[in-house]
């Protein structure tokens, strides 16, 4: 399980140190794919299996289905840890993100979050009823 925040930079060849607690956990090899919210998300190879396998269940026949499974796949890289613990960020994804220099990382459970420092502080300022999302879950048995 990843848990926490943990903000670092970009070098000038696109590589982000991966803290040694997510590293541990994630291992040498990993899937660094587009998020939701215009973040990052990666995933360990097993968690990458469990995902994809429930992508595959998806109706071929519904253009929504197709979209997501569109968006989520082409984006999808298979990313080495080098010994330094950094791993490179393709550029169309640093893009996608809206990546410059300060980035955000955080831990969410079976995955990680990159996030560019602006769009997490953003996200973190809008108005989120958290309260209201917490009860909105209580009822469904969360």
């Amino acid at each position: 399980m990843f848990i926490g925040e943990y903000a670092h930079g970009l070098d000038a060849k696109n590589r982000i140190i991966i803290p040694s607690k997510i590293r541990e956990e994630l291992g040498e090899q990993f899937i660094l794919t587009k998020g939701l919210d215009g973040c990052l998300y990666i995933y360990p190879l097993n968690e990458w299996t469990i995902l994809e396998e429930k992508l595959k269940k998806l109706p071929l026949t519904s253009k929504d289905a197709r979209a997501f499974v569109r968006f989520f796949f082409s984006g999808a890289n298979e990313i080495t840890v080098d010994k330094q613990g950094r791993a490179l960020i393709p550029q169309n994804l640093l893009e996608y993100a809206n990546i410059k220099k300060e980035i955000v990382s955080i831990g969410v459970s079976n995955r990680i979050e990159i996030w560019s420092k602006e769009k997490w502080e953003e996200y973190n300022e809008s108005n989120i009823d958290f309260e209201q999302i917490a009860e909105k879950m209580s009822e469904l048995g969360i």
